[in-house]
């Protein structure tokens, strides 16, 4: 099958949806199937406003078509929501070419705290966007009730996995990691406003924080949280070696769909701590990983798990039935309902 995906977020970008993708595409071309990547290093692009290390691409349907024709798709899978994503969803409308979506980032919230305006203004626009979709994939059961409870549809379960080749507890800890005082709690992501990080590093457990990452809210939290140790961007065996070092992964987002770093932390044999919002409340169990509204509760609950039994279910997730569930939710090329979906839906 030859599969074309759009998506605004891909290389070099560093996040769980360029993490998905790039693995399910590896997965996918293992099978004999021919992907191709519409993203935004093929067209002219400007930096993010208020976070420079995203790009934003623009192009026009006949850009879109150009990139999408030369091709020859199949199936067409809209990743994101982005410039991309509004350009290939109208080339899709256009053509009455099936396709199918996803949501990976919960926009309205993540708006909201860049904007200070209320979610529920964004919600229309993501309504909109995922309107004409055969199929917009979700990661887990709260986001598929919280999208139903929105009017979008229909929904199709899309797990996630963890390279257990890389992500296990046999790694040899950072230097850094024996001068800390314990427990060592441990945060991997984005460091940026959406993300909360500030909850995580302000929170009274005692212990060390360690921040792995980058993004533009680094200088900001350096300055405000001088005893915290940040890291910055860490992959494969260096990544994998400072989940395993950690006594305790600290997930402090509220706005997650998912939540991959969480997984890579348990295959790592690492328990978790976090909020009980969308993302923990599907990834965790009660034997890895501790909820709570105050993340030192968490963080002390997280604590006493077992980490032989987060490890075991950290290697639970398998990026082969996160393929298979990618592959099952693709919109054919020929779909009885598509006229009659696409002459309904709004462009």
């Amino acid at each position: 099958m030859r599969i074309a995906i759009v998506t605004d977020a891909w290389h070099p970008q560093v996040n769980g949806v360029v993490r998905t993708l790039d693995t399910v595409i590896g997965e996918l071309r293992a099978r004999g199937h021919t992907v191709a990547v519409v993203s935004p290093d093929l067209f002219h692009s400007m930096p993010a406003p208020s976070y420079p290390e995203i790009r934003l691409a623009f192009t026009g349907l006949r850009g879109m078509a150009k990139q999408l024709e030369r091709f020859a798709p199949d199936t067409i899978h809209i990743a994101t929501e982005g410039p991309l994503g509004w350009a290939a969803r109208h080339y899709c409308l256009r053509q009455h070419f099936p396709f199918s979506s996803a949501y990976h980032t919960q926009f309205p919230d993540y708006i909201a705290r860049r904007t200070g305006m209320p979610a529920s203004l964004f919600w229309p626009l993501i309504r909109r966007f995922h309107a004409p979709a055969i199929r917009t994939m979700v990661a887990t059961e709260t986001i598929r009730t919280e999208l139903a409870g929105q009017g979008i549809g229909p929904l199709h379960h899309w797990s996630r996995g963890v390279d257990l080749a890389t992500f296990h507890p046999d790694h040899v800890p950072p230097d850094l990691f024996f001068t800390l005082p314990r427990p060592i709690q441990l945060y991997v992501g984005r460091v940026a406003v959406e993300k909360n990080i500030e909850a995580f590093l302000s929170n009274t457990h005692p212990g060390s924080k360690v921040v792995v990452g980058h993004g533009p809210a680094l200088e900001k939290l350096q300055a405000q949280f001088p005893d915290a140790h940040f890291l910055g961007q860490q992959s494969g065996a260096a990544l994998a070696a400072c989940y395993a070092g950690a006594d305790v992964f600290v997930f402090p987002s509220r706005t997650d769909t998912f939540g991959l770093v969480m997984i890579e932390a348990l295959a790592c044999g690492t328990p978790v701590a976090a909020y009980p919002v969308a993302g923990p409340l599907d990834v965790l169990q009660a034997e890895s990983g501790v909820m709570a509204e105050r993340l030192e509760d968490a963080i002390a609950g997280a604590l006493k798990l077992d980490r032989r039994r987060c490890h075991e279910l950290g290697r639970e997730f398998s990026w082969a039935a996160s393929t298979d569930q990618f592959v099952a939710g693709l919109a054919p090329m020929a779909l009885e309902t598509t006229d009659v979906r696409l002459t309904h839906a709004r462009a």
